[in-house]
């Protein structure tokens, strides 16, 4: 596990598993919560990508990364699809329960926007920064409003993904000599066309700690007779986010609701309202063959599916904030990590809202040699 300077890893020991943990070394264990984030991860990457974003803020806040199961340096312990994204939401708080974390900030990528939204439907949390979040009627397979387009969820879950990448994590492939290679994906998929790094390589380690284990990535599908003849099964990741399985638009009827920032690229590939990973949207551009057309298997739209909740939140009184990064693709916080970086900070309410009481007014002299 590469780290950076200043990072720690740990595992800590819970009840349901032994999950691994990043932290600063210095961060005071006895920070309130107030002054306390907490990075959640997506699919096909780790607590690594956190690393940047960790050491950029400001050394008074509490910061710590955590390992989904079957990803970093956490358990790789089977997952049950069909309770959605709970298995990854209760080993969450369960891990913050043994670090003495009663609540925080938490920000959550991709699959991690929907761990968070499910943590939030479960326990109280001060605040959530949803960056490019799976929509919260999961992926694939269902209309703009939520509703799903087959009994089976057809086109939805592990069926969907390519045997070839799946096949690349397993033999550890760092290069680029096919588009399924783990580092052509993160190049294509990850982030937009531009996007550099010194740091490439780890970013490739991580996604390459995902266990391709039966119960972890992708998991298992089973045949319909719906197009494109596969539906969700009931193990592994990606069929924690089947819509029969998962569905976190009751955030909209929370009585508490945590101040919620929104955060995504106008260039994303893969949480999208026409995204190059939904089946749907491939079958349309002729690349699945024999879509059975727009009534049948329209694309999801991801993008206005999240816009609509969030905006059905806001009005039953939460407070949302959504910034679309031009060009960024979906991983805003490598791609633009100033904007990221003030965007936490304003919603944590650690920057850009004014003091209550106000500090004194403050004279400041400078020479002119200065």
């Amino acid at each position: 596990m590469t780290l950076f300077d200043g990072i720690t890893s740990r595992l800590v020991e819970t009840g349901r598993l032994s999950v691994n943990v990043l932290e600063r070394a210095g961060d005071d264990p006895a920070t309130v919560p107030d002054h306390t984030v907490v990075f959640v991860h997506g699919n096909v990457s780790s607590s690594l990508f956190w690393q940047e974003i960790m050491q950029d803020l400001p050394s008074d806040l509490r910061v710590l990364a955590v390992d989904l199961r079957g990803f970093g340096g956490t358990e790789h312990a089977p997952i049950d699809a069909t309770r959605g994204v709970r298995d990854f939401s209760d080993d969450l708080h369960a891990a913050l329960e043994a670090l003495g974390i009663p609540t925080a900030h938490l920000v959550g990528w991709s699959l991690g926007g929907g761990v968070v939204l499910q943590y939030a439907l479960d326990h109280p949390v001060l605040s959530l920064t949803l960056q490019a979040p799976v929509s919260p009627y999961g992926f694939g397979g269902t209309r703009r409003d939520g509703t799903r387009l087959t009994d089976d969820d057809a086109g939805a879950g592990a069926g969907a993904a390519n045997p070839d990448f799946v096949q690349r994590l397993i033999d550890h492939d760092t290069s680029t000599e096919a588009p399924t290679s783990p580092r052509s994906v993160f190049r294509s998929g990850y982030v937009a066309p531009g996007y550099t790094s010194d740091h490439e390589d780890v970013w490739v380690e991580s996604m390459l700690t995902t266990s391709t284990a039966g119960g972890n990535y992708p998991g298992d599908s089973v045949p319909s007779p719906n197009w494109p003849g596969f539906a969700a099964g009931t193990i592994g990741v990606l069929n924690t986010l089947a819509p029969r399985h998962f569905d976190v638009s009751g955030i909209v009827d929370l009585a508490a609701k945590p101040p919620i920032l929104w955060i995504h690229g106008t260039a994303d590939a893969i949480v999208s309202d026409a995204s190059f990973y939904d089946i749907n949207h491939l079958g349309a551009l002729g690349i699945v063959p024999g879509w059975p057309g727009e009534d049948a298997a329209p694309a999801q739209p991801m993008v206005s599916q999240t816009r609509d909740v969030l905006n059905a939140y806001a009005d039953a009184g939460g407070e949302v904030t959504e910034i679309a990064v031009e060009g960024a693709g979906h991983a805003p916080h490598l791609e633009r990590p100033a904007q990221f970086r003030q965007a936490l900070l304003t919603h944590i309410g650690y920057v850009g809202r004014p003091a209550d009481p106000a500090p004194p007014t403050e004279a400041i002299i400078l020479r002119s040699a200065d």
